[in-house]
């Protein structure tokens, strides 16, 4: 029973740690941005319009436009685990005190993360636009 209540003191301090709550957020952004589009996407589905359980009203998407959206949903994953990489790879530098190697770390991540973002806006976009 000792051994269990070290571990959730271990968790109660890494809760207190800024990082912790940053990949919170961040893991957070990514997930409501792929519910949002998922949302949209059950919506669209051929089967659930035959069976009336869609609550909205989508016009049928070409095969072009769902290839589309397939990939760039695999896209999106991997971009945001791209972002969750170089967060971590951000924070190891900055204990080791590499600063060059974490300021690259950091920018990277910018990156990765402004592309996963605008990969599930457009999506979004696009959904929105086909959707009533």
């Amino acid at each position: 029973m000792k051994w269990f209540i070290e571990e959730i003191t271990r968790l109660i301090d890494q809760l207190k740690r800024w990082q912790t709550w940053a990949a919170i957020v961040l893991i957070g952004i990514f997930a409501s941005l792929a519910f949002s589009v998922g949302s949209f996407a059950f919506r669209t589905d051929g089967i659930l319009l035959y069976l009336n359980r869609t609550a909205g009203a989508c016009r049928e998407l070409s095969n072009g436009i769902i290839i589309f959206m397939f990939c760039g949903m695999i896209f999106f994953m991997l971009t945001a685990l791209l972002t969750l990489g170089e967060f971590q790879q951000y924070l190891q530098y900055k204990q080791r005190a590499a600063h060059y190697q974490a300021s690259r770390s950091l920018f990277w991540g910018i990156g990765w993360a402004a592309a996963a973002i605008c990969i599930a806006v457009a999506a979004l976009v696009i959904f929105n636009r086909y959707c009533r």
